[in-house]
């Protein structure tokens, strides 16, 4: 099957909000495009420290992340990046690694930009049930007026 790899630009959501208002300059929002694994066997965005760093990304909790050979360990969780892949956006928080770590764009992340991975072709692709912006499906509770 091989492996999917896609490229995503990563935005400072902060600064991008300061830049709408006028408050920075646009091109002083902080940026970067990465080639990114996409793996729908991780849950969330993973980032190695020194891209969250460049981004300027703050801290914002600690969690607990398990490896695919068993270990815990406690991690920072960094945001709010702003991800831009394949037409679609998601203002999303990301679990910081190590140096070394591979960016993994993982399925709670895709859900959320209504993606799914097309293995053949190696790339994302919206579902054919919204291919021109994501479709979600919402249950509305019965008022219980009384």
């Amino acid at each position: 099957m091989g492996e999917v790899r896609v490229e995503v630009k990563l935005e400072n959501l902060i600064d991008r909000e300061l830049a709408k208002r006028d408050i920075i300059a646009h091109d002083a929002v902080r940026s970067v495009t990465i080639d990114i694994l996409v793996d729908t066997g991780t849950s969330t965005l993973v980032l190695p420290r020194h891209i969250v760093e460049s981004l300027g990304l703050e801290m914002r909790e600690r969690a607990i992340v398990e490896y695919a050979d068993g270990r815990h360990e406690e991690v920072d969780i960094a945001g709010t990046v702003l991800l831009s892949v394949s037409g679609r956006s998601a203002e999303t928080r990301c679990v910081v690694g190590p140096a070394r770590t591979e960016p993994l764009l993982g399925q709670i992340v895709l859900e959320m930009m209504d993606l799914l991975v097309d293995c053949p072709r190696h790339q994302l692709v919206p579902r054919p049930e919204s291919p021109y912006m994501a479709s979600y499906k919402l249950k509305i509770a019965e008022s219980r007026e009384g």
